[in-house]
């Protein structure tokens, strides 16, 4: 059962499950806290955990202009307000990493740890860059649907789109559900993002890096694209941009093992 709250100017819905820290799960780009269905009972059996629905995604509200990485962490900043939670680990997921660093960035004391999930603090380049733009105007030409039937199969490794067809599919209804204008206005968000390697570089919190062998979106060497002492880097293999659905288990080992490392 997800609950709503007011944040900065939307409304925001979100779940929450479990006692003790805070950790954030932050879904990526057409996803929303769904993707973390096997994540969630999981970690809130030790921890509170909150997963919301970014800006235009799932069952939180869309906006005009541009949702740029800076307000999807205001969103979130907002959200920690309303729970009255001063500090929390965040855990993004490719787009939620974007966002995961935007807040690291502005509220380094909000945080007591912070990780990527399939993302990168590199910006875009400038095929991908206008790639985003291209998605946005077909999605307003086409719809929704012509758009996430294209971008899923690449979300997996190619070996699991047939081995994996459910978890596929229910990757597939999740992006189908999310409204239009918030997919068109979070591509040129994504497109306008700075590079926040700094962010990972000069941090003085542990940061966590996943990346997944077979990530047909983000590659390894992207997702590890900084070297620095506080950091672990894991690389999952089988494994394309969607661990919490291609290795669920081994994805909650590592999250466990990084949020409490004397386990």
């Amino acid at each position: 059962m997800k609950k709503t709250c007011q944040a900065n100017g939307i409304e925001l819905a979100y779940q929450e499950q479990g006692l003790g820290k805070v950790v954030v799960l932050l879904h990526g780009f057409c996803g929303s806290s769904a993707y973390w269905e096997y994540i969630i009972p999981e970690l809130a059996k030790e921890y509170r955990v909150i997963a919301p629905d970014l800006r235009g995604h799932g069952n939180s509200a869309v906006s005009v202009g541009t949702y740029s990485m800076e307000l999807f962490a205001e969103d979130i900043k907002q959200l920690l307000d309303h729970l009255d939670i001063s500090e929390a680990t965040l855990l993004g997921h490719s787009l939620g990493g974007y966002v995961t660093l935007a807040f690291a960035d502005k509220y380094p004391e909000r945080l007591n740890a912070f990780g990527l999930i399939h993302s990168t603090g590199l910006p875009d380049t400038d095929e991908a860059r206008q790639n985003r733009y291209k998605g946005a105007e077909r999605i307003e030409q086409e719809g929704i649907e012509p758009f996430i039937n294209d971008l899923i199969p690449k979300l997996f490794a190619k070996n699991n789109l047939q081995s994996m067809k459910d978890e596929v599919e229910k990757a597939r209804q999740i992006g189908l559900a999310t409204k239009p204008e918030g997919a068109q206005n979070t591509l040129k968000g994504m497109a306008e993002r700075s590079d926040r390697n700094y962010v990972i570089a000069n941090t003085s919190l542990p940061v966590l890096l996943v990346a997944g062998a077979d990530d047909q979106v983000i590659s390894p060497d992207k997702t590890f694209s900084v070297e620095q002492q506080l950091m672990t880097a894991e690389t999952l293999p089988y494994v394309g941009h969607m661990s919490m659905y291609e290795g669920p288990n081994k994805l909650n080992d590592i999250l466990h093992k990084f949020l409490n490392p004397k386990r």
